[in-house]
């Protein structure tokens, strides 16, 4: 086997790849004699054999030594024996690295078993006659141990990458089963605002279960996306559906108001005496309905500058009447004052004629404005009248002729019934009776304060 001095040959069909690693584990050995017949050969060329793991024959083929065994792993003819090994020990080194590499990352965690175990397993091919010079077993030896728990880790995280998807199955689940439960429920008692907010905030749960969780099923998240498509549908359906009934009511509602409306501003040349007819048609507006907000608005904002308009008719009305009643006022005021010793007169004839006299003067004088006003004089005249008819009435009791003719029998009753009583006191107290003296006592007084309280 010849090659040129800078390309050695290598019996396998093309080089591996160097791999980046974070440490040598090149240790070739350099005190072990050979014992082979080739060994021994070369001994006598010290650079011939740079340790135990490799030789260079004088032809620069170069060896590795595998258990008791020699193999061919290349040639190098033009070099010198510590570049041919040099070369082959380089190459060791780089199937070191990457199973150094391949430990440190399965030590670190973070990197899937899975494809470390892969990984591992290609770099197990390499090693397998590798045209490399170094502890080729020892490197086999390591690989087949992080295979190992390579292996059991791998177990490990399929068992959680199981229980992840179980998970995530049951957790695109719930999302499915709220979306459903919301489309379920009445159109015409749903919140449409708050329900569309619900279903947005449903999608972007889904989408970001779907691109931060584990990949499902392909069966299992077709099956759910489905239910959930249908279900978000569903509710767009009824929302729609919901929004146009509304829309086809509010229309009704904006013309009924919208006559109402033209109803009301027909009323403007009435002025005040078109309140009465404007209060019908507010009762009419209060019970047709909504119309949508904007349009609410909008013709109320014309019904009511109507009624306004009538409303500061009365209002000027009212202040033209209030300024007339001004001297009205001062009248009433000046006969409250003239009224008052009325309730001091004790000639009750006199009394009531001064009475009278002033209530018809009060009358003449007319109606006065603002009514909260007129109403006050009238109950302070009103209270003087009552002082006067208190007093009339007493007095018609006091001469009333079957009033005394009543009073005059029971005078008489009593004053023959307080003879009787003192001819029984005398004829008990003539005895030395006690207890007669006693009840007849009782029952005179009794008839004497009965006499009293008729004036007898």
């Amino acid at each position: 086997m010849t090659a040129a001095a800078d390309s050695p040959v290598d019996p396998q069909a093309s080089e591996t790849p160097s791999t980046e690693h974070e440490g040598d584990s090149t240790a070739p050995a350099t005190d072990d004699a050979v014992s082979s017949p080739e060994g021994a050969a070369s001994a006598a060329d010290p650079a011939a054999e740079s340790g135990s793991w490799g030789r260079v024959d004088d032809d620069g083929t170069v060896s590795v030594r595998e258990g008791d065994a020699w193999r061919v792993v290349g040639q190098f003819p033009d070099g010198s024996p510590a570049e041919a090994l040099a070369y082959f020990e380089r190459k060791y080194a780089d199937l070191a690295g990457e199973v150094t590499l391949l430990e440190v990352r399965h030590r670190r965690g973070g990197a899937s078993a899975t494809d470390l175990r892969a990984a591992a397993a290609g770099v197990m091919i390499k090693v397998d006659g590798a045209a490399a010079v170094g502890d080729l077993a020892g490197l086999t030896s390591r690989l087949q141990a992080l295979v190992t728990e390579l292996s059991a880790a791998s177990a490990t995280e399929a068992a959680a990458a199981k229980q992840a998807v179980d998970d995530a199955v049951a957790e695109r689940a719930a999302i499915v089963e709220e979306a459903e439960a919301l489309a379920a429920r009445d159109p015409q008692t749903v919140q449409w605002k708050q329900a569309s907010a619900e279903m947005s905030a449903l999608f972007e749960r889904w989408q970001k279960h779907q691109q931060d969780g584990p990949r499902l099923p392909k069966s299992t998240g077709q099956q759910l996306w489905k239910r959930f498509r249908d279900a978000r549908s569903t509710v767009d359906k009824h929302r729609r559906e919901f929004y146009a009934q509304l829309d086809e009511a509010h229309k009704g509602v904006r013309q009924r108001k919208n006559r109402l409306v033209e109803r009301a501003e027909a009323l403007a040349p009435q002025g005040e005496d078109g309140i009465a007819a404007y209060r019908a048609l507010l009762d009419e507006w209060k019970a047709a309905g909504r119309a949508g907000k904007k349009a609410d608005d909008a013709l109320w904002a014309r019904f009511k500058a109507a009624g306004d308009a009538l409303f500061h008719a009365r209002s000027e009305r009212a202040a033209a009447d209030a300024e007339a009643s001004k001297e009205k006022i001062e009248a009433k005021k000046e006969l409250l004052a003239q009224a008052a010793p009325i309730v001091d007169e004790k000639d009750l004839a006199r009394a009531r004629a001064s009475l009278t006299a002033i209530q018809r003067q009060w009358d003449d004088i007319g109606r006065i404005h603002p009514r909260e006003t007129e109403r006050a004089l009238d109950d302070d005249l009103r209270k003087i009248e009552q002082s006067v008819r208190t007093r009339e009435d007493a007095d018609w009791k006091r001469n009333n002729p079957e009033t005394k003719a009543r009073a005059n029998d029971m005078t008489r009753q009593l004053n023959d019934a307080i003879a009787k009583l003192e001819a029984d006191l005398a004829d008990a107290e003539a005895g030395g009776d006690a207890r007669r003296i006693s009840e007849a006592r009782e029952a005179l007084e009794a008839r004497r304060a009965w006499l009293r309280a008729l004036g007898g």
